[in-house]
């Protein structure tokens, strides 16, 4: 932009980044909260420019639209449920899951509709959308520290948004032809080197700004899923869904090996890692295991290992919400996939209920942390720990019925 940012030759995406926050900060144009820097930055004129989504055709025939929840974008998302669409917000930092769909109260005026769409309304009007709600996205708004009139898009540089959009891709929520939109301030559109670009980076189709629609007619392919081999165990930690995911697609046999996976580092670090004998315990043969079916009751466990058969430091996770059509064998296969082998499976498929004891508080804390947002046979499971702990490692399950 004329008179604006610059940059230098051969700058890096961080540099970019810095520019176009030191720029909005020292012209005057960044707005609440300051400072920009660090976020995907609010600027003056960014309720104007969000208008523009109006005279876009693929807003008008769009059914479910998703949108960052950034304050940039809060007009356009006030817009989208004005417009009675359906609006998607990615939960902060994919902690508790994908997406959550904003609800507004029956009758909801403007003013509620305004409240809605600010990260307060977000908390108190939502829902939850799970990797098996079945959600069909046809208009994509996300934010940007910079971009180009190419459609070449740096963001703050957490790589949410690019992860949104692959996860979205592999629950089958968005198509190849699906517009992505983004609103920035008009200081924000620069020459981006393509060098600088990466196969997981999102493209976008339309910039909106204060006094632009820029149509990019952008060709680069957008990211046509996860690419596990660039996600980190301690990614998977941070995204609990994205554990989902892998396992999801592991099922089918894509591959899904990470970037650590093999690493000394990995298994030096990662929660709950599978130690020798836990592994033992989960494949070894049944007959051999001390194993009992008792009607739909299922107990796996080592009758010799003296933390079950004396200590009190055992600790029980409960896991609930388990799907009549699942077999304790894809529980087992996930919990292993997880990295969150117990001492001992009790399965009572049932109550659709299963308990998991773990030799101490951390780590069945660690394991609820690594299983958390875990979906099988269609739904996502309940897991946490179990209420009421009792010493060498039994639990009153009548609190989970």
């Amino acid at each position: 932009m004329e008179g604006g940012v610059r940059l230098r030759a051969g700058a890096s995406k961080g540099d970019v980044r810095e520019k176009v926050w030191d720029y909005l900060e020292a012209s005057g144009l960044a707005d609440f909260p300051r400072p920009v820097h660090r976020r995907i930055p609010n600027f003056k004129g960014a309720s104007h420019a969000a208008t523009k989504l109006l005279g876009l055709q693929e807003f008008k025939a769009a059914k479910t639209v998703k949108i960052n929840p950034d304050a940039p974008q809060k007009n356009a998302r006030f817009l989208t449920l004005e417009a009675r669409k359906t609006l998607l917000v990615p939960t902060p930092r994919l902690r508790t899951g994908l997406f959550n769909k904003i609800v507004p109260p029956s009758g909801a005026t403007k003013e509620i509709l305004r409240i809605c769409a600010t990260s307060q309304g977000i908390k108190e009007y939502s829902v939850p959308v799970g990797l098996d709600g079945k959600a069909r996205v046809d208009l994509v708004v996300v934010g940007s520290v910079a971009v180009s009139e190419k459609g070449w898009r740096i963001g703050k540089g957490e790589g949410y948004a690019d992860m949104e959009y692959a996860m979205m891709v592999s629950m089958g929520a968005v198509q190849e032809d699906t517009p992505v939109v983004t609103i920035v301030h008009d200081c924000q559109v620069v020459d981006i080197a393509e060098e600088l670009l990466d196969d997981h980076d999102l493209t976008v189709d339309y910039i909106l700004t204060p006094t632009r629609t820029i149509k990019t007619n952008c060709k680069r392919p957008k990211p046509q899923g996860i690419i596990w081999h660039k996600v980190s165990y301690e990614m998977l930690g941070k995204i609990p869904i994205l554990k989902s995911l892998r396992h999801r697609e592991k099922q089918t046999g894509k591959d899904v090996t990470l970037l650590d996976e093999h690493s000394d580092w990995a298994s030096a670090n990662t929660p709950a890692v599978l130690n020798e004998k836990a592994m033992a315990e989960i494949t070894r043969p049944q007959a051999a295991m001390g194993s009992a079916h008792i009607g739909q009751h299922y107990v796996e466990s080592d009758s010799l290992s003296p933390r079950l058969e004396g200590s009190g430091m055992i600790t029980t996770v409960y896991v609930g919400n388990i799907p009549p059509s699942v077999r304790v064998s894809e529980l087992k296969c996930a919990l292993r996939e997880f990295h969150a082998t117990p001492l001992r499976l009790n399965w009572q498929g049932a109550q659709h209920r299963a308990f998991l004891d773990y030799k101490d508080k951390a780590t069945a804390e660690s394991a609820v942390s690594s299983l958390k947002g875990l979906s099988l046979g269609g739904n996502t499971l309940r897991v946490e720990l179990a209420k009421n702990q009792r010493n060498k490692g039994q639990v009153e399950i009548n609190s989970h019925k």
